[in-house]
């Protein structure tokens, strides 16, 4: 059976039993479900009234955004919604679609394959033909009544009066909250099913839970999973006494607003021994979009960047256009492993240049956190047109 798709002819090899004569109507509905969710993701032509969109649904459908929107056109290509819902939630709610988007592009680069035949974990990825894994992709969302992530203003009052305690703190219980909910989830709802047994549980996880939440970079998801919390404002108010950088220190709990103490290191004994890794990025972002548009003619685009360097990973500032810093889609990814997993992950699944892999190798007797030399810890992205051009075409992403 051959299913046209916007120039693309998928071809579906189905069985059926020579007997089975009551599969008519399920057979004639199965094949419309995999139909629809086989076309072209229209994701930039708006369903709603403009009200009802997403700011940054809003912001990415100016001209000027045309070069990156085809980045994201080519992250959805091969992506099958199959409920039929995903452009709606990505006009109207943004972050949590993105991230899916951000995740299938990953594994497409990584040249593996996702069966669509499963609703649920989000992803269900063949590695190769003996090795499968499950990916649940969540976001860290902010808490009600607290300021959204759009609610910035990129301005040097707002960055200099940026409290790095404050906002780790707050990453701290909005991602506590986005992996105790899926945990429970999976436990519930996934773990009985015959798909997912016996095979490893990777929950993917991004902060969106608050403004200028890119600056976490690993403190707030290594607190939460290994009570491993590096206190950057004791070094910044005394950095003569730490002549080595940052310390690192074990908080033991974080508390919520209400008063709740949340018990930090998920992974320090086996209370989530159904989750094998978890991965995470605070880059997979729309500066993400913009730094992997390169060779721009009709306008410019500034990155700022700063990277793990040689021997130890100690960062480093790099600033240039796409081209010069070389931004690859993977950069920023890191991967953290749980030593308690029922069914642990294998490293090599996600190795590669730049991304940055915490697990305990057992021959060494010794935590190993790989490619920290060679990573990206932090990007902006400021992109504009020629000195020719109106000057209020700018643009600012994380």
């Amino acid at each position: 059976l051959t299913i046209p798709s916007r120039g693309t002819a998928h071809t579906l090899r189905l069985w059926v039993p020579f007997a089975a004569s009551p599969l008519r109507r399920p057979l004639t509905s199965n094949v419309r479900r995999i139909a629809k969710g086989l076309r072209s993701l229209e994701l930039f032509t708006p369903l709603f009234p403009q009200e009802r969109w997403h700011p940054h649904f809003k912001t990415v459908l100016s001209p000027f955004c045309k070069p990156s929107r085809e980045v994201v056109t080519r992250w959805a290509d091969g992506f099958t919604d199959r409920d039929g819902k995903f452009v709606q939630e990505f006009q109207l709610s943004f972050n949590s679609p993105f991230w899916e988007l951000y995740l299938h592009a990953v594994i497409k680069d990584y040249g593996y394959t996702i069966d669509w035949s499963k609703s649920a974990p989000d992803f269900s990825v063949l590695v190769n033909e003996s090795k499968n894994i499950l990916i649940e992709a969540v976001t860290a969302n902010a808490a009600d009544g607290k300021p959204n992530e759009w609610d910035k203003k990129f301005s040097a009052e707002d960055m200099q009066s940026l409290d790095l305690q404050k906002l780790n703190h707050e990453a701290m219980v909005r991602l506590s909250s986005a992996i105790y909910s899926k945990h429970r989830k999976y436990c519930k709802d996934y773990a009985s099913q015959p798909h997912v047994q016996g095979r490893p549980f990777v929950l993917a996880v991004a902060p969106f839970e608050q403004p200028y939440f890119n600056h976490q970079y690993n403190r707030p998801i290594k607190s939460v999973l290994y009570d491993h919390y590096v206190d950057e404002d004791e070094y910044l108010r005394n950095p003569s006494e730490f002549p080595n950088g940052p310390r690192s220190k074990s908080l033991g709990f974080v508390t919520k607003d209400n008063g709740v103490e949340i018990e930090l290191g998920f992974f320090n004994d086996d209370r989530m021994r159904e989750i094998s890794a978890v991965m995470f990025s605070c880059t997979a972002t729309w500066g993400k979009v913009d730094s992997l548009v390169t060779g721009e003619s009709s306008r410019k685009t500034l990155i700022t960047t700063i990277w793990g360097s040689e021997p130890d990973g100690r960062p480093i500032r790099r600033v240039g256009t796409p081209d010069e810093i070389g931004e690859t889609i993977t950069d920023g990814l890191q991967i953290y492993h749980n030593p308690y997993a029922i069914r642990p992950l294998d490293p090599a699944v996600f190795r590669k240049k730049g991304v940055v892999q915490v697990f305990f190798d057992g021959r060494k007797q010794a935590w190993v956190e790989e490619e920290l030399a060679r990573s990206l810890f932090i990007r902006q992205a400021f992109s504009f047109m020629p000195d020719d051009e109106p000057p209020n075409d700018t643009s600012e992403s994380a």
